[in-house]
């Protein structure tokens, strides 16, 4: 009896996910609508998504904009926008809140690099820690009897395989966002 890797395989799957949905949200310069993703607004007593209230749409390359189905959240997302990390101060004309993003500097970019190098170890660890817990698993059903020598030596082998897989794909993410900084 094998290990059933496909547990394993969601799980790391899941990270790798993780992982890209945050990178999402770093700025990198263009205007991109999931820098506001995260943010959320008082919405009549409920915390509630920018999105889910307002259309957010990318006009040019530099330049996001958001339009509140209920003109009367208008301020309130501003502020909103003003009290996040995003660092852009949002252009109330009435209607429309306007993004201007700000070209980055060359420093600014190498250290984003830096930090997106930081998380994407992150990912890699927590991916290493679900192959630590498959391979726990696997030494506890032959510890068991339940498992021979080598069928753990093939579901070692498999975990292994899929740690790879997914390491690389973080590493492939990485490298996609890297480009992305430092080409603008």
């Amino acid at each position: 009896m094998k290990l059933d890797t496909t547990e394993f395989s969601a799980k790391m799957q899941k990270t790798v996910d993780g992982y890209a949905a945050e990178l999402s949200t770093i700025r990198a310069g263009r205007a991109n609508p999931a820098v506001l993703s995260k943010i959320t607004i008082d919405y009549y007593g409920t915390p509630t998504a920018i999105n889910a209230v307002a259309n957010i749409a990318a006009t040019d390359a530099r330049t996001l904009t958001v339009t509140p189905w209920d003109a009367t959240q208008l301020k309130a997302i501003e502020r909103a926008i003003l009290g996040s990390d995003v660092g852009i101060t949002p252009l109330n004309d009435g209607k429309v809140i306007r993004l201007s993003f700000p070209q980055l500097t060359e420093d600014r970019r190498r250290e984003m690099v830096k930090d997106i190098a930081r998380m994407a170890e992150g990912a890699k660890v927590a991916i290493r820690n679900i192959r630590r817990d498959a391979n726990d698993k696997t030494k506890a059903l032959k510890k068991n009897s339940e498992m021979t020598e080598d069928e753990a030596k093939a579901s070692d082998k498999a975990v292994q395989d899929l740690t790879d897989k997914y390491i690389a794909e973080v590493d492939r993410v990485t490298a996609a966002k890297d480009k992305e900084i430092m080409e603008i």
